[in-house]
């Protein structure tokens, strides 16, 4: 445990009674003495504080917005260049075989583009940024910021208390507000399928601001237990497991984020497996990532996997990840099946404990997006 990385808040961890555990090198909290079920319910219901900085905060920097931008789109198939200031936009590196090497926040902050990266991911993207884009494009790593998410219906009013600009952000929107007194950069983004902000603060005031926020009643600290099962409920992939480097924008149900921009005319393709990936948006792709609801109580959890029928020999597909949603009161699950076996409604089977069990595939979200447009 003791070449774990450990966040700002580590320290606060440890003093409100956090399960720590290993992830993503780092010793991050799994779970408050709360308990998961109660810290899922407490986000949706309230207001949620997590600690997430051990993600990569990296400014993109060139002469311009614009040089910065289109040295990034090299990169990532998404638009950029047009992007409106103080805007943000989801996004991923692609790979030459049209694979998701990672997904990432980027954000247009006038002079620069902010990018957030996976911790897990974030020496090899900053690597890849840097090889690519450098000396021309200033890739700097920002090491001195910590980084928390408040999520849930009470955000709103709970950061508008310390900096009433809060208030007026939409989703997606990325401003400089005060919080406690300290410059923070907050976007109004989060990855709970709820309203909510990411912020970015100095990394020697982050415990004094995460106390500021967790004086108020209606905030509780959440770990990563909750975050996945809320995650989970809102549809949205977990890096490493729902997509990866072998998984491509169709087959993960993510061509959404590819703007017409890059899809067609001047600017179309130019990045990592442009031809494989526009063929598939064109044509499809032979699976697609989908929702599922396992039948009866029991969750089917990641690596089960997916057949046709109750006695068929050759799976069709994988769950990916998988749990019990407290929301909506029953498991829940996403995986890759057949794109023939795809269609909501459809009844497969899950292989779990040498018994085949039936999911139906279910819409995604199972819980709907409270996000503030």
């Amino acid at each position: 445990m003791s070449d774990l990385l450990k966040t700002p808040l580590h320290g606060l961890h440890l003093e409100l009674g956090a399960k720590m555990v290993p992830f993503a090198g780092y010793d991050m909290p799994v779970q408050y003495p709360m308990g998961v079920m109660k810290e899922h319910q407490h986000t949706r219901e309230k207001a949620g504080l997590f600690d997430v900085s051990h993600m990569g905060q990296v400014v993109v920097k060139g002469a311009s917005y614009k040089e910065a931008a289109l040295a990034l789109e090299s990169l990532i198939p998404v638009d950029i260049w047009t992007l409106g200031e103080n805007r943000q936009r989801y996004g991923y590196f692609t790979n030459e075989q049209g694979g998701i090497d990672d997904d990432l926040m980027l954000a247009n902050r006038g002079d620069h583009v902010f990018v957030v990266v996976n911790a897990a991911c974030k020496a090899a993207d900053i690597a890849r940024m840097k090889a690519a884009l450098e000396p021309a494009v200033k890739v700097e790593e920002i090491t001195n910021r910590a980084l928390l998410a408040l999520q849930g219906p009470a955000s709103q009013s709970v950061l508008a208390q310390f900096d009433a600009k809060a208030a007026d952000m939409s989703f997606m929107n990325v401003v400089t507000l005060e919080v406690n007194g300290v410059e923070a950069w907050v976007s109004r983004s989060g990855y709970t399928g709820e309203d909510g902000y990411e912020i970015s603060v100095p990394s020697d005031q982050a415990e004094t601001i995460a106390r500021a926020l967790l004086v108020h009643e209606d905030v509780a600290p959440i770990g990563l237990g909750a975050r996945d099962s809320l995650r989970l409920e809102a549809g949205l992939c977990l890096y490493g497991h729902d997509i990866d480097a072998g998984t491509t924008p169709s087959e993960a149900a993510l061509t959404w984020a590819i703007q017409k921009s890059r899809r067609e005319g001047d600017r179309a393709g130019g990045f990592p497996g442009a031809d494989i990936i526009l063929a598939q948006m064109a044509n499809g792709a032979g699976r697609k990532r989908v929702g599922l609801r396992p039948e009866g109580r029991a969750p089917m959890r990641e690596g089960v996997e997916l057949f046709a029928s109750e006695d068929s020999t050759n799976p069709i597909g994988t769950i990916t990840s998988g749990g019990f949603g407290p929301t909506v009161g029953h498991p829940v699950a996403m995986g890759y099946v057949a794109t023939e076996q795809a269609a909501i409604g459809t009844t497969i089977y899950g292989e779990l404990r040498g018994k085949r069990l039936p999911l139906q595939i279910a819409k995604l979200p199972f819980v709907p997006a409270n996000f503030k447009r």
